[in-house]
């Protein structure tokens, strides 16, 4: 079988915060008493664009960008001005599809009134809030920097600016959290009339403030029944669920996401950021990631200690790999993407296909490999039973 190249997309990590939450484990550092370099970093993130593009070399000949996401730390913390001026260099080193996709994650608190239609001019044609919660008492539990009244004034300044492609983080299973509270953020969430809704379960990840002293969270059952109410009262209102923990309206769904979960292909820019790239010339599967920690990045300027890691992933990890993503999507995969994307033969996991069927976690319909309701429900054991 031959690798297929898949879509391309761009990720850019922003580090910084203003606060880091208890809840956190993305590679965030919230700010100190000096600010940080912020058009410094834009000049760093240009020049290991620039040595990715020379590493890689053929492998991206002739694709264009269909996606691009800044994700943070908060990106909002820049300037639209130096958002414009990385888009830019961008533009100037990659070429972009015509219908190109490119978000800005953003917290309300963290950008001034005004600025949304500076990030508009810079080419930013969605924005992603993080609001987590419409309920002060969860919002600071959360350590959210926000009140639920400026969450909604934030997102009503960016379609006043002109925003209509919108989404709104939200959590659930919050600390002392109650299935109608669960409920009435998704009805605050719905008045402000997104095209787009990303509803998470809050987890306690290794490494966090919530983790070392862990809040009193909903038990499983009752975390279950807020998702399975929560996804009832989007459906009703218009929100398709296309992923575990995606909703949008018609022709909203997110192309940056959706290129992840179809196991597409992406460069990592910024300190800690993750890519993964697809050759057909050697069919081989590379991921690298950048140096963790912004004062390690900044130090490397485009030089080789900007890599913390680049591995191949072998014959016996991709179809774990594959599936990790392709699974979460509710309409499934069509299962000849399974050969495209990994090169690997399809009778690499017919074995696991007929196990995870007999278990009733799995179906095939019309050709796509689908999950089922409660495949969904324990998509963890689905996808491990592909390890190796």
């Amino acid at each position: 079988m031959s690798l297929i190249a898949p879509p391309l997309s761009l990720y850019i990590h922003m580090p910084w915060c203003v606060k880091k939450c208890p809840y956190c484990d993305f590679n965030s550092h919230g700010l100190r008493h000096e600010p940080p370099p912020y058009a410094d970093y834009i000049d760093h993130l240009l020049a290991d664009l620039d040595a990715d593009r020379a590493d890689f070399g053929d492998a991206l000949s002739g694709r264009p960008i269909v996606s691009i996401f800044f994700g943070g730390g908060t990106p909002s913390l820049f300037a639209p001005e130096l958002i414009a001026r990385l888009l830019d260099g961008v533009r100037e080193r990659l070429p972009l599809h015509d219908e190109v996709e490119i978000t800005l994650e953003t917290n309300p608190g963290t950008v001034e009134h005004g600025r949304f239609d500076g990030y508009l001019a810079a080419g930013v044609n969605r924005l992603s809030f993080g609001i987590q919660s419409f309920d002060d008492d969860k919002l600071n539990r959360l350590g959210r920097i926000h009140s639920a009244s400026e969450a909604e004034s934030a997102v009503k300044s960016a379609q006043d600016a002109g925003y209509a492609n919108i989404n709104l983080d939200l959590m659930y299973a919050l600390p002392r959290q109650t299935l109608d509270g669960a409920l009435n953020d998704i009805e605050r969430a719905l008045v402000l009339d997104p095209a787009h809704i990303s509803h998470y379960q809050l987890t306690l990840e290794p490494n966090t403030a919530f983790a070392a002293n862990p809040p009193p969270l909903p038990d499983h059952d009752h975390a279950w029944a807020m998702q399975e109410a929560c996804e009832q009262r989007l459906a009703s209102a218009g929100y398709a669920q296309y992923e575990i923990s995606a909703y949008a309206i018609a022709d909203r769904r997110c192309v940056h996401n959706l290129n992840y979960w179809r196991f597409g292909d992406y460069l990592g820019i910024g300190a800690g950021a993750h890519g993964k790239l697809s050759d057909a010339r050697t069919g081989r599967v590379r991921r690298r990631w950048k140096t963790r920690h912004p004062r390690a990045y900044l130090a490397a300027h485009g030089q080789p200690e900007r890599i913390g890691g680049d591995d191949t992933v072998g014959p016996a990890e991709l179809p774990f790999e594959y599936m990790l993503n392709a699974l979460r999507l509710i309409d499934g995969v069509p299962l000849g993407d399974f050969s495209d994307r990994t090169g690997l033969p399809r009778e690499t996991i017919a074995t696991t296909l007929e196990v995870a069927r007999q278990h009733g976690w799995l179906y095939e319909n019309d050709g796509r490999l689908q999950t089922t309701a409660l495949g969904q429900r324990f998509l963890n054991d689905v996808v491990a039973s592909f390890l190796a």
